[in-house]
């Protein structure tokens, strides 16, 4: 017999995706009023489900598929090679923009790399590296994070970072997203397209995106699914065995990393149990009994849960006014009930 949470996680995979696909053309068609989609594809679960949705929904003509490959990254091969076969499978067009030169002139690497000196004078843009956050389980009231690096012969090498040494680390690494996010709306604004973020529940509730980066969209037809939902529907939408059981990756650094390594605390199936625990008001008992975590985890997790999503509101949030302009106020409905969809 199903518990609480699992019935409330499960999904009738061909009624949403059928759903989905009617409110993406109903949203590009009455309120963005463009021709077609634009979909940063990774190789990863979510992209590739946004992409085989809006196929779905418009059909291939009107979906760009943008790759969008750099040196630096651990799994940007793999993700070039993944994103081209199932690009080509969907039968939509799709372009590879390089952008190891566009961040190369922005500075990202020669910031990143002075920001790792600091630690390391003798540090070589060839050493592989990734930042790694202390466990919010663990019980920790404040979040540290550490330098991990493996130089050019192999050695390990680590050390902990300051919230500034962090800060400037990530904001050079930002540069990839916001690059990226340019690249996206280039090309969206020389077809007149809309362009669809990739964001499942967790990563738009929890905060995991850049803000006028992989956070900026016209549209998100993801975002109301929890991520086992959207397993669910790449189960349902043909989505290809080997991105469906590749592990999730950050795809920014380095060294390999995954997701729950770098910014979630628990395997995200357990994650997606307590955010919606959380989101239902479900008692503490009765997450315990469904997720098998002790009540003292459990009372970690949703503080880290509750931080997180406080958090993020800085990253929701549009430019800020002296006072509303009415003209503009009066035409921003479009999309608003639409939050789920």
């Amino acid at each position: 017999m199903m518990n609480r949470l699992d019935q409330l996680l499960a999904i009738d995979a061909d009624a949403e995706i059928a759903r989905i696909g009617k409110v993406i053309r109903r949203q590009l068609a009455q309120h963005l009023r463009k021709r077609g989609a634009v979909v940063g594809l990774s190789g990863g679960i979510d992209s590739s489900v946004t992409a085989a949705l809006c196929v779905e929904a418009l059909g291939p003509g009107r979906v760009l598929l943008l790759l969008m490959p750099e040196g630096d990254a651990a799994a940007s091969t793999e993700s070039l090679a993944l994103g081209q076969s199932f690009a080509e499978a969907l039968g939509a067009h799709w372009v590879v923009e390089d952008i190891s030169a566009p961040l190369a002139a922005s500075g990202c690497y020669r910031r990143r790399d002075a920001a790792i000196r600091q630690f390391w004078p003798d540090y070589e843009p060839h050493w592989r590296f990734k930042i790694l956050p202390s466990d919010p389980l663990a019980g920790d009231r404040l979040r540290s994070f550490r330098l991990i690096a493996e130089d050019g012969s192999g050695r390990a090498r680590a050390c902990r970072l300051s919230a500034a040494d962090y800060q400037a680390i990530v904001a050079a690494m930002n540069f990839k997203q916001r690059t990226r996010k340019m690249l996206e709306y280039y090309h969206a604004d020389r077809l007149n397209y809309a362009v669809a973020g990739t964001p499942n529940r967790l990563e738009y509730d929890q905060g995991f995106f850049v803000k006028n980066g992989d956070g900026a969209a016209d549209f998100k037809p993801i975002a109301h699914l929890y991520k086992t939902q959207v397993y669910a529907l790449a189960e349902r939408l043909g989505i290809p065995r080997v991105i469906i059981d590749r592990e999730p990756t950050t795809d920014t650094y380095s060294l390999p990393q995954g997701q729950d390594e770098f910014y979630f605390s628990l395997p995200l199936k357990q994650m997606d149990q307590c955010l919606c625990a959380l989101d239902h008001g479900l008692s503490a008992a009765e997450v315990a009994r469904a997720t098998g975590l002790a009540p003292d985890v459990l009372e970690r997790v949703f503080r880290d849960l509750t931080a997180k999503r406080r958090a993020t509101r800085y990253g929701h949030m549009p430019p800020l006014l002296v006072e509303a302009v009415p003209s503009i106020a009066a035409g921003s409905t479009p999309g608003q009930g639409e939050r789920h969809a």
